[in-house]
């Protein structure tokens, strides 16, 4: 169903009598009927032949269904909303429709308000982005080399990410776990990934922390800090960081993975509350007013849209595109601000063409949608000839093709007795138990069920994970390390 540009599906509602029925006589009844005949036949037959937003409902058409999960969508020029959509159902137990004012979790699009929160205590002189963060978290190690407020904005810290040191551990996402914990399972780890400021590696750990120093330095939680300066002042009053699991949100969408065909499962985790890195709810409407803000700058005024559009630079030299929860880039020619997101089925993108004035906003509820390719397939279409001619295949954000596994080979049965046995990580506090069964190898750890490892092309993997063998001239081995992407170098001791 098409929603006009600032009008809600329940903005008009007949006057009620006392007993709650409509009054309307029913001459008048009548009337209204014949003429909502006329009217719709005549705005059927102008949108056949104007179809104003045939092209990119054809995008979101896999998913705008009542029975299926899907997106809100909203496109703003100048500041201000020109097409909104909602496709699909936000509750599937109710089927009830999503609209531009439907509440997501909208994942990494987060990092951009946390970023505006440090954003804003720097220019307040609260804090500097040059500081050690052990002034603020002496718990955290010395490492080779001083980790700064700045490292963490830009992804340079070199901090092994949290979600991913959760998942090692087996911890799981929906596990009541406190900020003391994930705080003190980052300070666990004795390396970092690389030399702080030497390479640009994504980690969730840093927005983490970030979100903590708000807290530590200003003495008010992320969520009130964001609140009475960013959103309360913009009028994002369907917006928050959800830092209590009870907290109850209204035209709250649920989230959900699979597919039409396989059938859809519920995803959506009630316990998470980690904030900084996401945690953020919001609703297209919403988004649309911070979006503006880059223009108007209403929060933070020009020195502060400035700051948050910085991006890093290594300690080499070599700059780099992310800035304050934000990747500054360039598509088709033109300049683009812009973050995605993606956390427990949940998905979403910011995308905005700064010099064409023209945003795309995305929310989305199920797991395999990728609302970042979506959006650029609405930005070819609504942009067109204002862009440089680019093959669809180099869009960014899109699926893309998979990468050939190698084919995999079986375990000789000098290495399953070589490898199997019970292995400990003093950094992440877990024990991983390698065991053969018929004829393969597979790793327990806690609350995880068993997975089987995988010998291919001279690496041992389970899944994402890969295990490099420690071993002496005997053969015997000693332990193993684990690089899991955002995670490298996680040392496992074999125990006796």
């Amino acid at each position: 169903m098409l929603i006009p540009a600032g009008a809600h599906r329940s903005s008009i509602v007949p006057a009620r009598s006392a007993a709650g029925r409509p009054r309307l006589a029913p001459i008048v009844l009548a009337a209204m009927v014949s003429a909502a005949v006329v009217c719709g036949a005549r705005a059927h037959a102008q949108a056949q032949s104007q179809a104003p937003g045939a092209e990119i409902d054809a995008i979101f058409a896999p998913w705008d269904q009542p029975d299926s999960p899907g997106c809100a969508l909203g496109l703003v020029r100048d500041g201000e909303l020109v097409y909104e959509r909602g496709y699909g159902s936000a509750n599937l137990d109710w089927r009830i429709p999503i609209g531009t004012d439907t509440v997501f979790y909208v994942g990494s699009v987060s990092k951009q308000f946390t970023a505006a929160a440090i954003a804003l205590l720097a220019l307040d002189g609260g804090i500097s982005l040059d500081d050690d963060i052990r002034t603020y978290f002496p718990e955290m190690p010395a490492y080779q080399r001083p980790i700064t407020v700045r490292h963490l904005v830009h992804h340079t810290s070199g901090l092994r990410d949290i979600y991913t040191l959760m998942a090692l551990a087996g911890i799981r996402l929906e596990d009541v776990f406190t900020d003391e914990q994930a705080i003190a399972l980052i300070a666990a780890q004795r390396e970092t990934n690389f030399p702080p400021g030497d390479e640009y590696l994504y980690s969730n750990s840093g927005y983490f922390l970030l979100a903590q120093l708000v807290e530590r330095v200003s003495g008010k939680p992320l969520r009130q800090y964001a609140e009475e300066r960013i959103f309360a002042p913009l009028g994002m009053s369907d917006t928050h960081f959800h830092d209590r699991p009870e907290h109850v949100v209204e035209r709250r969408a649920m989230s959900y993975q699979g597919n039409a065909e396989d059938g859809f499962r519920l995803s959506y985790l009630g316990n998470f509350d980690k904030v900084g890195a996401g945690g953020l709810y919001s609703t297209v409407r919403d988004l649309l007013l911070w979006d503006r803000n880059f223009f108007t700058g209403d929060v933070g005024g020009e020195a502060l849209l400035e700051l948050i559009q910085t991006t890093g630079i290594l300690d080499g030299g070599d700059p780099i595109t992310y800035a304050f929860g934000l990747t500054i880039d360039a598509y088709r020619g033109a300049r683009t601000v812009s973050h995605s997101g993606s956390m427990m089925g949940f998905k979403a993108a910011f995308l905005q063409f700064p010099e064409q004035r023209f945003s795309v906003l995305v929310t989305c509820n199920l797991g395999p949608i990728e609302p970042m390719g979506l959006a650029y397939r609405v930005a070819d279409i609504e942009l067109g000839e204002q862009l440089e001619p680019v093959a669809p295949e180099s869009r960014p954000g899109g699926s893309g093709e998979a990468a050939e596994q190698p084919e995999a080979e079986p375990f000789t049965a000098a290495e399953l007795a070589a490898y199997a046995g019970e292995y400990y990580s003093a950094e992440l506090g877990v024990t991983y138990r390698l065991s053969e069964e018929d004829g393969e190898l597979r790793l327990s750890l806690r609350n995880t069920p068993p997975r089987r490892l995988r010998k291919a092309g001279g690496e041992v993997r389970v899944g994402g994970w890969r295990l490099s063998f420690d071993g002496d001239a005997a053969g015997a081995v000693s332990g193993f390390t684990v690089d899991a992407g955002r995670v490298t170098n996680i040392r496992f001791v074999r125990r006796p």
